[in-house]
């Protein structure tokens, strides 16, 4: 299972919401990439960067840190918040962004990510399906849709998806454990998707909880930043 930390992003600080209130947001520093540049001299690979400021506004904002964490780190970054336009995907992958992440336009114009995936290849995008009381959320959580996470899944993989981020937002920022049963239900209703669960790691036991699921990877933010998990510890898991 991969280990993938998480940098999110608004007015180029890193930050921390709660449940994706933008109003219970926390300043963890004025650097993401001195942060990023931490996750890779502890050994980890990965990184998620979210653009909160893009994701409320429909647009991607924050380009200068994008690019200087793809320019400073070997890091394999995925990205998401505000992915509207075929142009921000290619000037993302230019960057050196490994995969972006593709949520409210991914339910209100599927087509448009359907084209995306063929054209830039399956390992390249990311469903981004962020879960509330099993109905999908999307423009940053504030609007919700009449989408289970299983039917948007199920329409993207026959369109060949190969990627889906679940964030359980009941959960999210709260330090309360996953939702390790959803990603157990997900695992085994769509065995060929590659799965990543977002949303309430709190421990290292919940990490090797969510492992023994057999998901591809966790996202884990809030529990590094409160030092509930260090990420020595996680480089060794």
């Amino acid at each position: 299972m991969r280990i993938i930390p998480a940098i999110d992003m608004m007015d180029g600080k890193c930050v921390r919401l709660t449940q994706g209130d933008y109003v219970q947001k926390k300043i963890y520093s004025e650097d993401p990439l001195s942060i990023a540049q931490s996750f890779e001299e502890a050994g980890l690979e990965y990184l998620h960067l979210v653009d909160l400021d893009g994701a409320r506004s429909g647009s991607v904002q924050n380009w200068d840190v994008a690019e200087k964490i793809a320019s400073n780190t070997h890091l394999k970054i995925d990205f998401g918040g505000g992915i509207k336009k075929e142009s921000d995907i290619v000037k993302l992958f230019d960057l050196g962004i490994q995969q972006v992440n593709v949520g409210s336009i991914a339910v209100r114009q599927p087509r448009i990510v359907y084209a995306w995936i063929k054209k830039f290849g399956a390992e390249k995008i990311i469903l981004s399906a962020d879960v509330k009381n099993e109905l999908v959320q999307i423009n940053g959580w504030q609007e919700e849709t009449s989408f289970t996470m299983n039917d948007l899944v199920r329409n993207f993989q026959r369109e060949g998806l190969q990627y889906v981020t679940v964030t359980d937002i009941n959960t999210d920022g709260m330090l309360i454990g996953p939702n390790v049963p959803l990603y157990e239900k997900l695992g085994k209703s769509f065995p060929g998707i590659k799965v990543i669960a977002s949303g309430g790691v709190s421990s290292l036991d919940d990490v090797r909880k969510l492992k023994k699921t057999g998901i591809d990877g966790v996202i884990i933010g809030k529990a590094i930043y409160e030092n509930k998990i260090s990420v020595q510890d996680l480089k060794n898991m």
